[in-house]
This record gives structure tokens, sequence and C-alpha cells, in this order.
């Protein structure tokens, strides 16, 4: 049973492809919806146009015309088959097609004209791409995790040397240090597995990197669950601030975290200024608590990125020199950096009250304003 013509007119016109007709003379004289969408051009704008108005250049649409009339190309004089070239948009883009088509002939053998189909092409790149990417990954993975299985096993063989043979005062440094060790290699462990999980599913999220660029996001949730902050009161007038500690020292990180908490603060800590921004993206804090000299990204790098990215987020920087060295301080404080402490061990009291200032400036303001108690006689201390 034979379809009247029409039928087949809609389907050409409705076709998601890019299905073009021109004359012996390359006059655009059939345009379908899917050429429309894919390049943008409207009938009005191709139809009775040349078609090299479709191609970026004279040579592309040579080659083409030239594989129509090789038998090499699709196997019979005046067709082609998945012939890729270029084609371009209304906006100048440039996009990879197959071409599928056939020249057009009269009754006498004439040439009439010819009529393509235009696969676009990036769609099926992206995926063979990410195929093989996922291939890559999963190699990557699978070498990354044995040179992890080696590590775990050395930093257990190191725990032991140190719990044996260190010093109560080396105890204390070299436990803190094997611990951010094995900490970085679970973390490993686990973004070596989302890879994995990632490139079996097929699916993952992005998220934005330095300077507007997109990254997957590798994050793996935690199995703790949030901090639960409590409320301020006079006693702990910190409580409930949730503070980010950025240092590469493992033991600055544990003694900050134990001093803050015992404040009532929530407190996260970061081992580099890279994992600081990791944790910026995903959660909320008052004030980042930042060490000036680091690897990957330093205090001013960090509190640069802080600043562009949430204006309002409060930024302390923390150095164990007495002097600048290399102006990080002095170019952050240049650029609005309110909070520096200058000398680690940390004083208590010193971070307490810059904290305050920084996150609660009402409560320092009042406790400046209170009238000194006047000592009375009765509790005046007998020489």
């Amino acid at each position: 049973m034979s379809l009247p013509p029409q039928y087949f007119q809609k389907l050409v016109e409705s076709c998601p492809d890019i299905i073009i007709a021109v004359d012996k003379r390359g006059i655009i004289t059939f345009y379908n919806d899917g050429a429309m969408q894919n390049l943008g051009f409207s009938p009005d704008e191709v139809l009775g146009k040349h078609v090299l108005e479709l191609y970026p250049n004279m040579e592309e649409a040579r080659k083409v015309m030239a594989a129509m009339r090789s038998p090499k190309e699709g196997g019979e004089r005046g067709r082609v088959r998945n012939f890729e070239t270029v084609v371009k948009t209304r906006k100048g883009e440039i996009i990879p097609v197959a071409i599928s088509a056939a020249i057009t002939y009269d009754p006498h053998g004439n040439e009439m004209g010819s009529i393509g189909f235009a696969k676009d092409l990036r769609e099926i790149r992206r995926r063979d791409r990410l195929v093989t990417l996922a291939e890559i990954a999963i190699g990557v993975s699978h070498e990354i995790n044995n040179c992890l299985e080696v590590l775990v096993n050395q930093v257990e063989m190191l725990r032991k040397y140190v719990n044996r043979a260190a010093t109560d005062e080396d105890y204390i440094v070299e436990t803190d240090r094997l611990e951010s060790v094995a900490s970085q290699i679970k973390k490993i462990q686990d973004i070596t597995g989302r890879i994995s999980q990632m490139a079996e599913e097929g699916e993952y999220d992005t998220k934005e990197y330095l300077n507007g660029k997109m990254m997957t996001d590798l994050h793996v949730e935690r199995a703790t669950g949030p901090c639960e902050r409590s409320s301020n009161d006079a006693r702990h007038p910190l409580g409930g601030l949730k503070i980010l500690v950025v240092d590469d020292d493992a033991g600055i990180c544990r003694s900050l975290k134990d001093l803050l908490e015992a404040e009532r603060c929530c407190i996260e800590t970061a081992a580099s200024g890279m994992v600081a921004m990791e944790y910026l993206e995903r959660e909320k804090f008052d004030l980042v608590l930042s060490d000036v000299v680091m690897p990957d990204m330093d205090g001013y790098q960090l509190y640069q990125t802080v600043k562009a990215k949430t204006p309002d987020l409060p930024v302390v920087l923390m150095t164990a020199f007495n002097y600048d060295k290399d102006h990080i301080i002095k170019r952050s404080c240049l650029e609005g950096l309110q909070g520096v402490i200058f000398k680690k061990p940390l004083s208590p009291m010193l971070l307490k009250k810059l904290l305050l200032k920084q996150c609660r400036p009402d409560s320092v303001a009042a406790e400046n304003s209170q009238p000194a108690t006047p000592v009375s006689a009765s509790n005046q201390k007998v020489g």
C-alpha cells in the first residue's frame, strides 16, 4: 500500500535532522524544521540563497560535491553516505555533521539538483568522549587504589612504630600527622570510589571552579551529621558560631577545633585553601580562620576568592611570623581584611575577642560600654 505524497512531505518537514534540497545551480529549494532548529536560519533567510551560505568556506562545499560524484564515498555514483564535514549556524558556530545525500536526475539523465540529510554529530561525539573518559577514569582509579593500599599499610606500620618508640612529646605531634595522612588517604579512596560509581551510572553533577570554569563534583557525603548550633550566653559568647579553620598543619587544626568547640562553636577544618573552597561551596559559615602560608593557595588568595564569592563573610588570617615577608597580610589589609593574628600559638583570649569583634560586634560594644564595678572596702585584700 503506497502512502500519499503529503505523508512523506510531512515526515521530511518534521524530521529533527537537517534536510536540505538544492537545484542544479546550488540554490536552496527546500529547508525543513530540523534544519531551522539546528542551524538557526529561518526558511525566509535561506530559501532562494546559494547553499554556500551554510558552509564555512568554499573548500568544504567542494569536498561534499566531489564526494557525491565519486563512487568511493557512497558506493554508487551520485550518492554519499555518512560523509563527515562541517556547516555553520546563523551565529557563525561551526558544527560537525554526517551527510547522506543523492543527486537527482530528470528522465533524460540530466542533473536536476540534490537532496541531503545531515546529522549533527556534537552529541554523538560528546557521548563517545564520555565513554572513553569513563574507561580512563576507571583504569586510573584502579591504579590509584593499588597505590593507596600500600600507603594504608605503611601508615599502619608507622603508627605502631610511633606507639612503641616515640617520646610523649613526639607521640602527640607524630600521631596528629599520621591521623592527617590517614584521613586524606581515606578521602582519596572515597573519591576514586565515586569516580567508578559515576562511570557506571553515567550521571554526575558539576560545579563552578575558578574563573567560571566547570568541573565534576566529586564530593562524597560524610557519615557524620552537621554540627548542631547551640545558643550563646554570657559564659559562652561565641556559642553557635560556625567557623572554618584552614591550616596545613593538622596539629594546629585540631588544637583550634578543641579550643573553639569548648566555646560551643561549630568547627570544620580544612588542610588547604582548595579544600576550604569546597566547604564554602557546600556550607554556610560565620567566619574563616586561615593560616597565611599554605602550599596550594595562600591566605591572600583564599581571602580574595572568599571576598569575591561571599563578600560579607569575615576572614581572619593567622601566622607564626611577626613579619610579613611576602606582603600577604599587607595586600589583604589594603583590600579590606580586618582580622589578623601575628603570632602562633594563639592567645585564647585574643582569639576570642577578635572572633567576637568580627562576628558579634554588638557584644563587644556592650561589654566596653559597661562601667567598671567599684571594689568595696570589705573586698579589698589587706597586705
